[in-house]
């Protein structure tokens, strides 16, 4: 079989699988709330009450230096009025695309739901004391890893690895108050959040915050 039948083949059996099927959540336009961050919390809410897997787990989006894309997931460490935060070390590849290019998108998906939340906007570094607190707040093992600056770097061999982190955690149980001075909380403080909900029949319901000054307008979209 060819290159040709192959993809044909891998194409035929992507559209035979089904998706958006069964009852999805409502969402009325016309009783959302002003504000996103209102609707998002009750949309985060409303997986964790269900039991969906990593509810708070998110896509963090961002360019290099090239304007190359660059995406990973990651987890929500909080969410208020200043924006959505995230953590990472600023010596890391997206600590240092957020350095040139402090501008990123973030999506969440919850696939039971149906639903998906998208945002975009600038990205902020947190305070040495904010940054401390989360640093502080992973567990032992992670801070260790952190503390050893080599995220995304080659990997010649494991067993090195394996000592470097064991020496680091060495650090960690003689110094537990030891703080990362790279470890970054970061903040992004949205511009536009689009509310996505899925219809089986594909007549999606789409919602769009855009940010106004001090208000947000709203706006449904085409889906």
């Amino acid at each position: 079989m060819g290159d040709g039948d192959n993809g044909r083949a891998v194409r035929g059996w992507l559209r035979g699988i089904e998706v958006f099927d069964g009852p999805r959540p409502e969402f009325a336009l016309e009783r959302a709330p002003a504000d996103p961050l209102h609707l998002f919390l009750s949309w985060l809410s409303d997986a964790v009450a269900d039991g969906l897997r990593d509810p708070h787990a998110m896509t963090l989006s961002t360019v290099d230096e090239a304007g190359d894309p660059d995406a990973r997931v990651l987890i929500l460490k909080g969410v208020d009025g200043s924006g959505w935060q995230f953590a990472g070390h600023c010596f890391s590849p997206k600590g240092h695309q957020l350095a040139v290019h402090p501008r990123a998108a973030l999506t969440f998906y919850w696939p039971e739901h149906g639903r998906q939340v998208r945002l975009r906007g600038a990205v902020t570094p947190g305070s040495a004391q904010d940054n401390a607190a989360d640093f502080l707040g992973r567990s032992a093992t992670a801070r260790a890893e952190s503390l050893l600056a080599r995220q995304s770097q080659y990997l010649a061999d494991p067993g090195e690895r394996d000592q470097a982190l064991a020496k680091s955690l060495a650090l960690i149980e003689q110094a537990p108050s030891l703080v990362d001075s790279a470890w970054t909380l970061y903040t992004l403080a949205p511009a536009e959040v689009e509310f996505w909900q899925a219809a089986e029949s594909r007549v999606h319901t789409r919602l769009r915050y855009e940010r106004a000054g001090d208000r947000w307008e709203r706006f449904p979209l085409w889906s």
